[in-house]
C-alpha cells in the first residue's frame, strides 16, 4: 500500500524528524488559507499523487504571492500526472536549500534485512543514480537482531560529508526514518530530498512510504490512510473480493490458482509471444463463486481479448473451477471472449466432462494452453483491424 507525501511526513514527525510546516488543500481557496497560515514567502505548491515525476509534469510550483498561489493551485488541481488526477496539493514554506541528500531504507530480499541507502545526489530519481553512478550510493545493512546502531549514522554522515554542526540532527533523522520503517512494517521509506539549509538545519522536504499489505491487519490506523482514488479501480475491486490481482498492459487475461503458478503462466505466455494482461491468483482453496468473480473482473479490462485458465487441482478441485466458469458464463449472456483452460489434478476428468458442451477450449498442458491463447488473441486482433 502507498500513501501520500503529507501522510508519510506526519509519520516521520511522530518520530521527531523535522518537516516543513504545511497543510493539504483541495481547492485554490484552501491553498490561499494555508499560505496565510504560513505567513511568509515563497511557498511551495505540491501535487499529492502516488506516482513520481511530479516536478517534470508541472506538479510542483513555487509561489511568491497570493495571486501565484491561486494560479498554481488552480493549474495543479485536476492535472493528470501519469494517468492519475490530482485532487490534493500540499502547501509548504519555501526552504533555503544548501544541499540535497537522498536517504532511504528498503527491505532487501537478497540480504533478508532492512538496508539503508544514502546518496549526496538528492532531489533526483535514485534509480537513475544507481544506473549511471552506483558508486555514489551507500548501502548499510541493518541487522534484524539488534537494529540500527550509532556507527551506521557515523558511516553515512562521513559518506555524505555532513558538516559537523549538522551531524547530531542527521542522526536524529536517520533514527526516525528507521524507526518509522520498522514500526509500521514498511517495504520502503525514503526522504528525497533531505535538505541541509543555509542556517545549518536538516529538514525532510519530501517523503515516501510503501507498506507490506500482509502486515496491515496489525496496523488498522495505516489502513485508514489508503486512498482508493489513487489506485487502479480493478485492483480495488479485486481487493474487496479478496482476489490477488495486479493489472498489467497485455491482452491475455490469466486466471490461475497459486502465486508461483501464476508467475510461471505469465512467463510461458510471454515465451510464446503473448502479453499477459494481469496477475491473478484465485488461491488454493477457491470456490465456484470466487472463480466467477475472477472471470468477471478480468473481462472488465477493455484490453483483454482472451482468457487463459491454468488450474492445478491440489487443494482446489478442478470441477469447482469448471462450475465457477459455467456460472459466470450463465450470468454474462453477452460474453464473447474465447476461454482456454488447462486443468490438471483433482477431479480433472469430471471437470472436462462438465465443459464438453461449452465453447471453452481445453488444453492438455500449460504450454499448449499458452500457445493457443496467443493464437486466439492474434486472430481477434487481426479480425478487428
Amino acid at each position: 500500500m502507498k500513501i501520500h507525501e503529507y501522510q508519510a511526513k506526519a509519520i516521520l514527525a511522530k518520530h521527531d524528524v523535522p518537516i516543513p510546516k504545511g497543510r493539504v488543500a483541495t481547492t485554490p481557496e484552501e491553498a490561499l488559507a494555508v499560505a496565510a497560515e504560513i505567513g511568509s514567502w515563497p511557498v511551495v505548491i505540491k501535487a499529492q499523487v502516488h506516482v513520481g515525476g511530479r516536478g517534470k509534469a508541472g506538479g510542483v510550483k513555487l509561489a511568491k504571492s497570493e495571486d501565484e498561489v491561486r494560479e498554481h493551485a488552480s493549474a495543479i488541481l485536476g492535472m493528470d500526472i501519469k494517468g492519475i488526477t490530482v485532487r490534493k496539493v500540499l502547501v509548504e514554506p519555501g526552504i533555503d536549500i544548501k544541499h540535497e541528500i537522498y536517504l532511504g531504507i528498503i527491505l532487501d530480499r537478497s540480504t533478508k534485512a532492512p538496508v539503508i541507502m544514502a546518496s549526496a545526489e538528492g532531489g533526483v530519481e535514485i534509480e537513475e543514480v544507481a544506473k549511471v553512478t552506483p558508486e555514489k550510493i551507500l548501502k548499510l545493512i541493518v541487522p534484524p537482531t539488534y537494529g540500527l546502531r550509532g556507527y551506521h549514522a557515523m558511516i553515512a554522515a562521513d559518506f555524505l560529508e555532513i558538516p559537523a554542526d549538522a551531524r547530531k540532527m542527521f542522526k536524529k533523522v536517520l533514527d526516525g526514518l528507521v524507526d518509522s520503517f520498522l514500526e509500521n512494517d514498511c517495504s520502503l521509506a525514503e526522504i528525497n530530498p533531505l535538505v541541509l539549509t543555509g542556517a545549518g538545519h536538516v529538514i525532510a522536504c519530501d517523503a515516501k512510504m510503501d507498506f507490506d499489505d500482509n502486515a496491515l491487519p496489525w496496523h488498522p490506523a495505516l489502513e485508514e490512510l489508503r486512498d482508493d482514488g489513487e489506485e487502479e479501480p480493478l485492483e480495488v475491486e479485486a481487493r474487496e473480493k479478496t482476489l490477488n490481482y495486479v493489472r498489467l498492459d497485455g491482452r491475455i487475461g490469466c486466471i490461475v490458482n497459486g502465486a508461483g503458478l501464476a508467475m510461471g503462466t505469465m512467463d510461458v505466455v510471454k515465451h510464446f509471444g503473448g502479453t499477459p494482461a494481469n496477475f491473478l491468483d484465485i488461491g488454493g482453496g477457491a470456490k465456484a463463486q470466487q472463480v466467477a468473480e475472477a472471470l468477471q473482473l478480468i473481462t472488465s479490462d477493455p484490453h483483454v481479448d482472451v482468457i487463459f485458465f491454468n488450474i492445478f487441482g491440489g487443494i482446489v478441485r478442478c470441477d469447482l473451477v469448471a462450475q465457477g466458469v459455467l456460472d459466470a458464463l450463465a450470468s454474462l449472456p453477452d460474453f464473447e471472449y474465447p476461454i482456454v483452460m488447462r486443468l490438471s489434478g483433482t477431479n480433472e476428468e469430471k471437470a472436462r466432462q462438465m465443459l464438453e458442451n461449452s465453447p471453452i477450449h481445453i488444453a492438455a498442458t500449460m504450454a499448449e494452453g499458452a500457445q493457443l491463447s496467443v493464437k486466439l488473441s492474434e486472430e481477434r486482433r487481426s479480425a478487428s483491424v
